[in-house]
């Protein structure tokens, strides 16, 4: 009972901290935006603890609450952009149409919720991490393993991504010295 209430009050905290960083009163302010994705990732640590799979909550907030974020905070210090360079608010048409995506992919992640609960085999319990502990989910052995035996192109894509993002912020930053 205690881990459905943990899961249920991390999953909405996550959902709420993410809609907060695209959320007209939040996304007006970059900092503002930056400090709800911080949240938003301490709430998926927490979904992760309570999946057992302890390294993965660390590094979700050594890498991304911690690294990541304090990379994106000094690019948005770093830039310094005025409200003139932030733009306009977008208009009431592009607002509808957000609303209506948004609508549109909260119905498809209903209707497959819906429909893959009768997929799960029978007997299987959906909310058993001590399951998935026994296989070794979330272990550094595991983790390592998928990552560089399975996954070692999207990894270092993810790297050059992120390098090419830091040298355009530089960029950027220079052009206004």
């Amino acid at each position: 009972m205690f881990e459905q209430v943990m899961f249920w009050l991390f999953g909405a905290g996550a959902v709420v901290t993410a809609g907060m960083v695209v959320a007209p009163p939040f996304n007006r302010n970059p900092v503002h935006a930056a400090l709800a994705l911080i949240a938003s990732f301490f709430c998926m640590a927490g979904l992760y603890m309570l999946l057992l799979a302890h390294l993965l909550a660390v590094l979700q907030i050594l890498v991304y609450a911690g690294a990541i974020m304090v990379l994106f905070l000094f690019v948005i210090m770093l830039l310094n952009l005025g409200d003139h360079e932030l733009g306009k608010q977008s208009s009431s048409v592009g607002q509808m149409i957000g609303l209506v995506a948004m609508a549109f992919v909260t119905s498809k992640l209903v209707v497959t919720l819906a429909t893959s609960a009768d997929s799960l085999p029978h007997g299987a319990d959906p909310a058993a991490p001590e399951a998935l502990v026994r296989d070794g989910f979330g272990t550094v052995a595991t983790v390592g393993d998928a990552m560089f035996r399975h996954y070692l192109v999207p990894f270092e894509l993810t790297a050059i991504l992120l390098l090419i993002a830091v040298i355009g912020a530089v960029v950027l930053a220079k052009r206004n010295l």
